[in-house]
């Protein structure tokens, strides 16, 4: 994010072979949510961390502890060297072997095929009136992810930009 805004949040990103560079509309969508969720005592999960852009993210923007989760070994390895390059801790792990803690916060920004599968075991890592962000989803498909996130969450008002859908909620 190129930016001559002192208030900006400066993220330095070599995505590797991950997915994020931080341009895709899903991506714009989540961070803008995390800037106003975000508080200094928040645990936060980033699942499906690609690039580590959400949880170096939500590092600089003052959460206490970050932790990030992918099914691709080279998402881990671009999450590491992207939070170095960023001077943030944040810990990052494969899907098969993170220590499951329900966080404050889950962010996540994939396919919503994913997301249908993955949506009890998100819901269950999502601290009771804790918040959650689902992102890498198309508008068609909004109606019938936030009914299924309905069972376990309070679901927000859709946000939408381009032909894309960030869903919120907080956890009942």
């Amino acid at each position: 994010f190129p930016s001559h805004d002192t208030n900006a949040l400066n993220i330095v990103l070599d995505p590797g072979l991950a997915f994020g560079t931080g341009s895709h509309p899903t991506t714009h969508l989540c961070l803008a949510w995390l800037v106003g969720e975000i508080k200094p005592h928040h645990e936060v999960l980033d699942y499906g961390c690609g690039s580590g852009i959400l949880a170096i993210a939500a590092k600089k923007l003052g959460a206490k502890e970050v932790v990030g989760v992918d099914i691709d070994a080279q998402a881990i390895i671009a999450s590491q060297f992207n939070a170095e390059q960023n001077h943030v801790e944040a810990d990052f792990y494969m899907a098969t072997n993170y220590p499951e803690k329900p966080a404050d916060i889950v962010v996540v920004n994939i396919l919503s095929s994913a997301l249908m599968v993955l949506a009890p075991a998100l819901a269950h890592a999502c601290k009771s009136n804790g918040r959650i962000a689902l992102s890498g989803i198309l508008k068609e498909q909004a109606e019938q992810v936030s009914s299924m996130y309905a069972e376990w969450f309070h679901m927000d008002a859709p946000v939408f930009m381009d032909s894309w859908v960030l869903l919120s909620g907080t956890r009942k």
